[in-house]
């Protein structure tokens, strides 16, 4: 073989090595992507909540599935205000004049009935006949304690509720309800956990459809928003155990395939679930399990890695707020906590 021959086959293979590095580099740097048929799967893309303005808050959290249960009105976190009437009115008549927004500000408020046929207080619903009601707004929630201008507002669609269904309103006391519910936001406030583990990749980013698949082998499934996918509880209608959160900017992408994440928040909303259920070593095992299947470091808002040390500290934490929360008959996953909690 010529000395030019020579140069030229060595020319090409420097050329291939060079290629071969270079394509080995790319999928390195590219995000990992699922495998197998869900691989497939994780191309459709998440559904948006339907709920308006006064959709509960935490509708975000729960699976597009699930059965919401009716809320009820609760001397514990709601100021009540009688309704009577002189002759029972109908469901129709009722359903006419209630308000248009079921909120006073940031508080969410019912009207009840309490059927003539049956007895029992319920939301008017056509056919049936009321002969009294009853309503209630919230005395605190997320967003604060209740406030006069909350209050008034609650006031001013109640009477106008009132004038309609031929029914006298006796509003109860503004100043004792505020300060109510000032004292009810003071415990809340101090009673309130919602833990968060960030899971942050320690090699290759991930894929939108990596996430997916990795989650869903812990039994996790599509919230009713982009970026959201959530354990679904035991009890049908209550809200997810755990939420496992991501960029909704990636989780829109035209392709997930391509799109890269980093990190994934793990959280756990302690109020909204039943100490029975085991909501903590639920999260505990699922942070474990999912940063050893994604290659992942478990790190705090502070960007501190959690230990099994924090771990255990934070479940003896619980434990006592658990039994501080049963104290005033709020017990985690009660309808009144998760209304309070929200």
């Amino acid at each position: 073989m010529g000395l030019m021959s020579a140069l030229a086959l060595l020319g090409l293979l420097v050329l291939a090595v060079i290629v071969a590095h270079g394509a080995w580099a790319a999928r390195k740097a590219s995000p990992r992507q699922a495998q197998g048929p869900l691989g497939d799967a994780s191309r459709q893309e998440p559904t948006l909540s339907a709920g308006g303005p006064d959709a509960p808050a935490l509708a975000d959290l729960q699976a597009s599935t699930a059965r919401k249960q009716s809320p009820r009105l609760d001397p514990l976190i709601d100021a009540l205000a009688p309704i009577t009437l002189e002759l029972p009115v109908t469901g129709e008549l009722a359903l006419m004049h209630l308000p248009h927004s079921r909120r006073a500000g940031t508080k969410p408020f019912l009207i009840e009935g309490l059927n003539a046929g049956t007895g029992e207080w319920e939301l008017a619903a056509p056919g049936q006949r009321y002969g009294e009601f009853q309503a209630g707004v919230q005395m605190a929630n997320r967003s604060g304690a209740l406030n006069e201008i909350e209050f008034s507002e609650f006031v001013q669609k109640l009477q106008d509720f009132a004038e309609g269904v031929g029914g006298m309103v006796e509003v109860p006391d503004m100043l004792d309800v505020v300060a109510r519910a000032r004292e009810l936001d003071a415990f809340a406030s101090g009673h309130d956990a919602q833990l968060a583990v960030i899971l942050r990749a320690n090699g290759a980013a991930w894929s939108v459809g990596y996430i997916q698949q990795m989650a869903s082998r812990r039994g996790f499934v599509p919230g009713v928003l982009p970026g959201r996918l959530v354990l679904p509880a035991t009890e049908e209608g209550a809200p997810p155990v755990l939420v496992l959160a991501f960029d909704a900017q990636a989780a829109l992408a035209d392709d997930p395939h391509i799109s890269s994440v980093r990190e994934v928040t793990l959280s756990l909303d302690v109020p909204q679930t039943p100490e029975a259920a085991e909501p903590f070593p639920t999260w505990h095992d699922a942070a474990r399990s999912l940063a050893a299947d994604m290659d992942a470091t478990m790190i705090d808002d502070h960007n501190r890695p959690i230990t099994l040390h924090a771990f255990a500290a934070i479940g003896a934490e619980l434990t006592a707020l658990y039994r501080a929360l049963e104290s005033r008959d709020l017990a985690a996953g009660s309808l009144a906590a998760r209304r309070l909690f929200s």
